[in-house]
């Protein structure tokens, strides 16, 4: 047997792959739900809630297009 070290029976860089989707899926859902918040406490109403995903959420929405492309193209 090789001197891997084994976590909830994946190997290290499979666990590390996974808590990084993982985390970042968190993370990018806990972001949506504050741009959510700030537009519902701040009364932004329909069309400022809009530029509130728009402006502040451009940069989750690189960052999974990046993998979806990644995954797409066969990059991995």
């Amino acid at each position: 047997m090789d001197n891997e070290a084994f976590i909830f029976g994946l190997t290290f860089t499979e666990f590390e792959d996974l808590a990084l989707k993982l985390g970042l899926t968190g993370l990018i859902l806990f972001m949506v739900f504050i741009i959510w918040n700030l537009g519902k406490e701040s009364k932004a109403g329909r069309y400022g809630m809009m530029w509130l995903f728009l402006g502040l959420g451009v940069g989750f929405v690189g960052f999974v297009a990046k993998g979806i492309i990644q995954k797409l193209l066969g990059i991995e």
